[in-house]
């Protein structure tokens, strides 16, 4: 009867251990060791353009980088207060980023030979980091570069474009944006261009033009990433249809969560593992929240309605009506959504950090993504796919991107 009990014992305590939270700081000790193992690589951060809007062109490229610039956004989600900004470099080596893909966006709204002026001038921008700060940042080319640079101490920044109408929709001007350092770009923004329909405006194209193929085809030779947020499904398919190279959703949601065209449907989902892309999650509200779409639907209404003199009426639209709290775990939701939908190897982080007026509660800067990863540990996630969440998954479609491009320029010049 003793061994019985002692036995019956043993396994109530073991019961008891297991339906036990893990500890904190074990949770804690864990994604720091996680995270100085694979550093954060995040698809997508606008405070090259945060920081003109504040100081103006001239000005952005000597701001101080130690503190985070306040803004008024111009986001559609923005409601005309001042936004303290979500970037910084204490923020950043607390955050353990150490992979970004720096937006150079402009308005999809201005002329071609604006935007491509406009964008050139951002480029200059977010190279700018690294030349006032050697110390904390580095401009690189390759994963090889971007690796050697983090394992420097250094955040290792990545220069993106934010639609194809920012280089005219033309192959010439791709080639001298990568000649700059590009090495991503989203095909379309808020509005279609001539050669890709964007997710948030009526199809001109259903999908790509005729002359699409041949841009991706030379995105795919230059190496840069093929970034398929923004666009449109069917878009989204067409150019997994053509690709040679693995492709990015540089700061998306899963559409089966919140149910906005910015967000990638579950069929989508289901093409990564065969194309080799990733999936980077975005923090944005509006694309994580259902109770914030709806909300910020009613508030679009109310908006319109009050007609352009609007601004009290708002002020007292949105006293009366809270915005819907948005939290980290719903954050989580959408990044095991996409592990589970197009696995473990295709899902990454984008948070828009200084691109919205506001993110989920305990994501309200880069310095909190370890608070992400300690969410995910908890749910049994294991240390490897956290590793491939962080950063791997972003390396590995890097290092795919540099080899397709290889190929393809050794076969143009035989």
């Amino acid at each position: 009867m003793r061994s019985f009990i002692l036995a019956g014992t043993a396994l109530f305590a073991a019961a008891c251990a297991q339906a036990q939270p893990a500890n904190p700081t074990d949770t804690d000790a864990r994604v720091e060791a996680v995270l100085k193992a694979a550093p954060v690589a995040d698809g997508h951060n606008d405070w090259p353009y945060a920081l003109r809007l504040a100081y103006g062109l001239e000005g952005a490229k000597t701001a101080d980088l130690e503190k985070p610039v306040t803004v008024v956004s111009t986001s559609a989600f923005a409601t005309g207060e001042p936004t303290v900004g979500h970037t910084s470099i204490p923020w950043i080596r607390k955050g353990h980023l150490g992979y970004q893909l720096w937006s150079v966006y402009v308005p999809a709204s201005l002329s071609p030979d604006e935007a491509v002026k406009q964008t050139f001038e951002q480029i200059g921008i977010a190279k700018s980091f690294a030349q006032r700060r050697p110390d904390v940042f580095a401009n690189v080319l390759t994963a090889d570069e971007a690796v050697k640079a983090v394992k420097a101490g250094k955040l290792a920044g990545i220069v993106a474009i934010e639609g194809a109408n920012q280089v005219n929709d033309d192959i010439e001007t791709l080639r001298k944006a990568h000649a700059q350092g590009v090495r991503s770009m989203t095909l379309a923004h808020s509005k279609n261009t001539r050669l890709f329909d964007s997710a948030t405006d009526t199809p001109l194209h259903n999908g790509i033009a005729k002359e699409a193929p041949a841009f991706i085809a030379e995105m795919n030779r230059l190496g840069v990433l093929v970034d398929l947020s923004h666009v449109s499904p069917a878009v989204m398919n067409q150019v997994l249809d053509i690709t040679k190279a693995p492709v990015i959703f540089s700061h998306s949601s899963a559409r089966a969560l919140a149910d906005v065209p910015r967000n990638v449907p579950d069929d989508v989902l289901k093409r990564m593992p065969a194309n080799g892309g990733i999936v980077m999650v975005t923090f944005v509200p509006q694309f994580i929240n259902p109770a914030r779409i709806e909300w910020q639907a009613r508030r679009d209404a109310a908006a319109k309605a009050a007609g352009p003199d609007s601004a009290e009426a708002m002020k007292a639209w949105d006293a009366a009506n809270p915005r819907p709290v948005t939290t980290l775990a719903m954050v989580a939701d959408h990044v095991e959504h996409v592990a589970k939908v197009a696995g473990y190897d295709h899902v990454g982080l984008g948070g828009d950090f200084d691109g919205v007026p506001d993110l989920p509660e305990g994501l309200e800067s880069v310095a909190k993504y370890p608070a992400l990863f300690a969410e995910l540990a908890r749910r049994g996630w294991s240390d490897a796919n956290l590793k491939k969440l962080s950063s791997e998954n972003f390396l590995r479609v890097l290092r795919a991107n540099e080899k397709v491009a290889k190929q393809l320029s050794k076969s143009a010049t035989r």
